[in-house]
């Protein structure tokens, strides 16, 4: 089914149709990931690709054109050469990959076993992926919130920070339908639970900051695009979102500055409390938390600004 969805999109030509197969395809590897047991992935999968993804690239096509461009000149073959040889490339290069499941494999013979029989005696999490993440690769985590907080800018800054575009007071286009409202009132109020849930479960079950950020920010999406953008931003203002997207990566490292500052190493949560394994606990709710809340800033602030431009005109073909 991925390599049907895969090939529908090659032969598409209608962009929305496309989203639509891409949002397909993210459900498909979301479900494939949880038949492999990673839940933890499957769960980022589904919320950002075949949710809030599905939704920014849809946001795009309001601002340009459904319809893809038509081609004056004749289809050079040079890209499909390019891409047939890099294909055939990446294929010879599994060769020499171990078979699925293989328990030979360097993967399972290097740091894995450690993780599996030491880390619940050294962080005492169950849920071993919280305990790699936050606090065995916890620069590497640190970085991907930076990595987001400054695509996120970068976004803002391509879009316009100031936001004041005169169709941003434009009223809902769903509004006027009393099923949705009815609907989205009863729902948004659970999603936001299951996202509390998610973020502060995570030690011990599937979930943490980038799955709860990435449903929190969905949440409001849907508020926004039943009640309209004017009343979702008397919700959460756009300049408040802005202090948020830096304040998670703050919370993050400052969370690492403490564990200095009170003899430890960076990120080093064990001095966070008065013996390791509660310090462990502390510093990765601290740190699951600055993800949590940089992801959903983000993601909203984005969508905010894609939100406030749909309705500029444009050319039907562009």
């Amino acid at each position: 089914m991925l390599a049907a969805t895969a090939l529908s999109v090659v032969f598409m030509r209608d962009l929305f149709t496309i989203v639509m197969l891409f949002g397909i395809y993210s459900l498909l590897s979301a479900g494939f990931f949880v038949d492999m047991d990673a839940v933890d992935v499957a769960l980022t999968e589904a919320a950002v690709g075949a949710g809030v993804t599905t939704m920014l690239m849809l946001g795009t096509l309001a601002l340009t054109s459904r319809k893809e461009k038509a081609h004056r000149k004749p289809a050079s073959m040079l890209p499909l050469a390019v891409v047939t040889i890099t294909g055939l490339v990446l294929i010879y290069g599994t060769l020499d990959m171990p078979y699925l499941g293989d328990p030979e494999a360097p993967v399972h013979q290097h740091v894995a076993p450690r993780y599996i029989e030491q880390s619940y005696d050294e962080i005492g999490l169950p849920n071993i992926v919280t305990s790699v993440l936050a606090s065995y690769r916890g620069f590497d985590t640190l970085g991907e919130v930076v990595v987001i907080f400054t695509a996120g800018l970068g976004v803002l800054t391509l879009l316009g920070l100031s936001g004041d575009s005169p169709h941003r007071a434009r009223p809902a286009a769903m509004a006027h339908h009393l099923v949705l409202r009815v609907i989205t009132r009863a729902l948004i109020p659970l999603i936001l639970i299951y996202a509390l849930y998610i973020q502060f479960h995570g030690d011990y079950g599937p979930g943490g900051g980038f799955q709860a950020g990435v449903i929190f920010g969905a949440a409001i999406i849907l508020y926004t695009l039943i009640f309209g953008l004017t009343k979702a931003e008397r919700v959460i203002a756009p300049l408040f979102l802005r202090y948020m997207m830096g304040a998670g990566v703050l919370i993050f490292a400052g969370t690492g500055v403490l564990a200095l500052l009170l003899g430890g190493n960076f990120l080093d949560y064990d001095y966070l409390a008065h013996d390791p394994l509660h310090g462990q606990h502390y510093g990765i709710l601290a740190v699951e938390f600055g993800v949590g809340v940089t992801v959903t800033a983000v993601i909203i602030s984005i969508f905010f600004n894609f939100t406030g431009r749909g309705d500029q005109p444009k050319e039907e073909e562009r």
